[in-house]
């Protein structure tokens, strides 16, 4: 039940269009999709298989979510929209995540045991982010919607872009779950950003040479005559 509260109290916080912890419970995709697979991994852990796997089918069925009943999952996951979600089996998800739409934590080839990502506290990944094989990422790490991340990431990080380049976000540590995708870095617009200062510093610099050299000539010139 301290679970089943905190997980309500996930979307009411970072959802602004809950209005009531009712329209939580009946109309929200995503905590009906987490519900059934804690019901899911309850089975899964005591080695049933059969069950757990028609429980997640069910919930997939219903709710567009597919999660794997053994996957584990921390308190105040909250997962928005949620159509399209992926979750594989030994995927290893912190306290107070958010995943948006078609996001997919999933495994790459054919290899046994640890084949899914590690996702810390208070990861935020963006709409239709991918995090493949067994990567570990930070806390307060933040995933740009369309990223495809594919080595580890430190914590308290933004990462963008395909394949996912890692990103100081402002230098500063992030404190809390940030929703704000619209301040996410553009590392290929900064670095374009920072080519356009070379040249015209080299451009600056050049004026200024040419500029010596003519009045340069010009005292020759008059030394000549």
């Amino acid at each position: 039940m301290r679970w089943l509260k905190k997980d309500i109290q996930s979307v009411m916080e970072r959802d602004p269009a809950a209005k009531s912890v009712l329209e939580v419970v009946t109309c929200y995709p995503g905590f009906h999709a987490l519900i059934l697979h804690r019901l899911a991994h309850f089975f899964a852990r005591r080695r049933l298989v059969l069950l757990p796997r028609l429980i997640s089918q069910f919930s997939r069925f219903i709710t567009g979510i597919e999660i794997h009943p053994g996957a584990t999952i921390g308190e105040g996951f909250f997962i928005d929209h949620g159509m399209g979600v992926v979750i594989g089996e030994t995927a290893e998800i912190g306290k107070d995540v958010t995943l948006y739409q078609g996001v997919t934590v999933g495994g790459t080839g054919k290899e046994k045991g640890k084949r899914h990502p590690t996702l810390g506290n208070k990861v935020v990944v963006g709409s239709g982010a991918k995090i493949l094989g067994p990567v570990t990422i930070g806390d307060n790490v933040r995933v740009g919607a369309g990223a495809v991340v594919l080595n580890d990431v430190p914590a308290n990080t933004t990462v963008v872009g395909i394949p996912g380049r890692v990103v100081i976000y402002r230098g500063q540590r992030v404190p809390a779950v940030n929703l704000n995708h619209q301040d996410m870095p553009d590392p290929v617009a900064e670095m374009l950003d920072c080519l356009q200062r070379q040249v015209d510093d080299l451009r600056c610099r050049l004026e200024t040479c040419e500029a010596g050299n003519r009045k340069e000539e010009g005292r020759r010139g008059r030394k000549a005559l």
